[in-house]
Order: structure tokens, then C-alpha cells, then sequence
């Protein structure tokens, strides 16, 4: 085998995702797509806004089963798997995940596609469960938001190949535990709190009291050097600078480590490096954006001559919600 081609968020948009698969010299025999010589990696987060999502997990379910393809689960997955499993030991309407109005319309879009499809549904959950948080390859990692190894490492005692079950997810969704930690670090990544009194005002008209920030800056001073979204930050957050806590807790992937391959963050524009041995592929394919693979054949300094993408087109893509751009 030549290499990986590793896959950013999909959100649904199953035709483009067909079509970058061709691109990429993946074809079809017998309802896989294949290639004589390379497998996908898919960073997670197929699923919600999307018109083609039951398309998109099928080509990447069948992939992957065929052992054409591995798959780390996104913060839309987890989601879903939450919203739609209850708590142990609970009552007949105690959810993992509270069915609030704004957390049903998260996953609005996915359950109207899959309705028709009851069983399908409960199968694609199952899954999802059987897929890991988390990959560690020969030469390379991969994970949805976040490289954290105190959490890599504590989930990999905790579950066998970074695998989570029903008890591990329920866990997860009671805040302050362990396994809360794990996950959220791991498919939501870092995220800094506004001041009191500042907000981010994105362009779909989502009002932020958080920021994205990244874990690759080497000696971050301010909010600027870590926030990583493409909402502008405002003067006085550009330069705040950033508590001794905020930095321990941001942490630090240096260039010494394996090449890491991320999703989750809504990049924008032409796909680019972060770092020499990070490339995010998350370019906001559902909002007009591209959908992005890394084509990588086991170089530890990565190129952004390696990236191939599709822009999405009118049919596929969908306006940004201000409930839809983030998931707890």
C-alpha cells in the first residue's frame, strides 16, 4: 500500500464526497469504492446539514467494513449516539443527551433523512460505536479535534483500541467525569472563554461566548497566537495575553511528533498548514466551502503540495445556522 488519503468533515454532502473519491482514483466494485494501492482515513463529523447524509455514511460504512477505510468518530457522532441512546437506569424519557429544541436541530436534518429508514438508523449507530476516538498508525495519528496524550493514553487504559461503549459515552456526558474529559478534548478540542461583557459576532449570526483555540504554538503570548476559527476577534482579544493556566491547559503538539490530521474547525480559503506535521481538513464543505483529503505516503514533514479537494457545489451546500455550528 502507497499511503492514506485522509478525509475532513463530510456533513452529508455524499455526492461531493463520491465525486473526490473518483478524483482521487477510487472506484466502485461491487459498492466500495477502492484503490489498487491506498485507503481512506475519515476524520469524522458525516453526518447533520447536509442534503446526502445517509449517501455519505454509506459510501464511508461500506469503505470501512471492507477494510478500504478506517474512521474516528466526531463531536457530531457523539452526538447523535447521545441524543439517541437513554441513560442507564433512567426513566422512559431520561436521554443521554437532553432532546432540547436547540440539540434536536443539530441532528434535525439527519433524523428526517434517516425517518423512512428506522432500521438503517439503529444500524448506523451501532456503527458508529464500533468505530474509535482516536488512530495511531505507523508514521502517522489522527483524531477529530485534539491530540491530548494524558487523554490518548487514559483512554487506551480505559477501552481497547480507543473504542467506547454505551456505559463509557454515558459516562461521558456527566459533567466533570473522566470520561467527559476524554471526549470532549478529543472531538471538540480547546476552547477559551470570552472575558465578561465580550462576545464573538460570527457572519451567520451566531453570538460566541468561546473560542476555538489550537495546541501547535510553540510559545503562545496572546489570544491570537491560539484562536483558531474564522471569526475576527476583537482588538482587545487579539492581544490579550493569555494566563499561565490558559497555557498548560492549551498544551503543545511540537514538530517532533508523528504527522496529526484533524478536522473540526471550519477552515476557509485555499487548504494550508498549520503546522509541518499538522494539516486540518475540516474547509467548511457544507457552507459553500471544499471538502478536503491529504494525500499522504508516509513523508513526517507534510506538503501542502499533497492536498487534493472538491468544492462543493448549490446542491449541496447549505446556508450556516447559528444552532448548527457547534455542538456541546
Amino acid at each position: 500500500m502507497e499511503g492514506y488519503d485522509l478525509i475532513g468533515d463530510v456533513h452529508g454532502c455524499g455526492a461531493t464526497l463520491a465525486l473526490l473519491l473518483e478524483r482521487l482514483g477510487y472506484h466502485q466494485q461491487d459498492g466500495v469504492y477502492r484503490h489498487p494501492d491506498r485507503r481512506v482515513i475519515f476524520l469524522g463529523d458525516l453526518i447533520d446539514r447536509g442534503p446526502r447524509i445517509r449517501q455519505a455514511v454509506t459510501i464511508a460504512r461500506r469503505m470501512v467494513e471492507a477494510g478500504e477505510a478506517y474512521m474516528v468518530l466526531g463531536n457530531h457522532e457523539i452526538h447523535a449516539l447521545a441524543y439517541c441512546h437513554r441513560s442507564p437506569g433512567g426513566s422512559e424519557d431520561d436521554w443521554m443527551r437532553a432532546h432540547t429544541p436547540r440539540n434536536a436541530r443539530i441532528l434535525e436534518e439527519t433524523l428526517a433523512q434517516y425517518q423512512d429508514h428506522p432500521t438503517e438508523w439503529q444500524q448506523t449507530l451501532a456503527w458508529f460505536l464500533q468505530q474509535p476516538l482516536y488512530l495511531e498508525l505507523p508514521g502517522l495519528r489522527v483524531v477529530h479535534a485534539c491530540w491530548d496524550p494524558s487523554c490518548v493514553e487514559r483512554l487506551r487504559d480505559l477501552r481497547q483500541e480507543g473504542r467506547i461503549d454505551l456505559d463509557f459515552l454515558a459516562a461521558a456526558m456527566r459533567p466533570g467525569t473522566e470520561e467527559a474529559c476524554i471526549v470532549e478534548r478529543l472531538t471538540r478540542g480547546h476552547y477559551l472563554v470570552l472575558p465578561e461583557g465580550m462576545d464573538i459576532h460570527s457572519e451567520d449570526g451566531t453570538v460566541r461566548r468561546t473560542a476555538r483555540a489550537h495546541f501547535w504554538a510553540r510559545q503562545p503570548r496572546t489570544w491570537g497566537d491560539v484562536v483558531f476559527q474564522p471569526d475576527r476577534l476583537p482588538a482587545a482579544l487579539e492581544s490579550r495575553a493569555l494566563s499561565e493556566d490558559e497555557r498548560v491547559r492549551l498544551g503543545h503538539y511540537d514538530t517532533r511528533q508523528p504527522p496529526l490530521f484533524i478536522g473540526h474547525y471550519w477552515c476557509a480559503g485555499i487548504p494550508a498548514l498549520p503546522a509541518p506535521n499538522i494539516a486540518c481538513l475540516d474547509y467548511s464543505a457544507v457552507k459553500f466551502g471544499r471538502l478536503v483529503a491529504y494525500r499522504w505516503s508516509g513523508e513526517a514533514r507534510l506538503t501542502a503540495d499533497h492536498f487534493a479537494w472538491v468544492e462543493v457545489s448549490g446542491e449541496e451546500g447549505v446556508p450556516a445556522m447559528p444552532w448548527e455550528t457547534d455542538v456541546d
